[in-house]
């Protein structure tokens, strides 16, 4: 089994112990979180309490963003991108909607 998992080539969104992420070091000082942020782990936990998307869904959606999206976005970027392909893959969301409310806010 260990060397089917050596053989398989890592996803793009496996970072740990890659070279050149090891290179400086993790910065583990506190630090605060935008509005954004907040707004979108509050969404999350909505999404989750209601049962309409698990931390699965979340993960696996964080997981099927393209390499250069994702390593481009930032944490909680990638959640609301996963967040929102969700809610367009579960029909809570239409495109035609999302397209509609984005258009307004530009």
């Amino acid at each position: 089994m260990a060397d089917e998992d050596a053989a398989r080539p890592r996803a793009h969104h496996d970072l740990g112990g890659v070279a050149q992420y090891l290179c400086e070091p993790v910065d583990i000082s506190g630090h605060s979180l935008s509005e954004f942020d907040r707004e979108v782990d509050a969404l999350r936990q909505v999404l989750g309490q209601k049962g309409i998307m698990t931390v699965d869904e979340l993960r696996r959606g964080i997981e099927a963003i393209p390499e250069a999206d994702y390593l481009r976005l930032g944490y909680y970027q990638r959640w609301l991108r996963s967040i929102t392909a969700i809610l367009l893959e579960k029909k809570i969301v239409a495109e035609a909607d999302l397209a509609a409310a984005l258009a307004a806010e530009q």
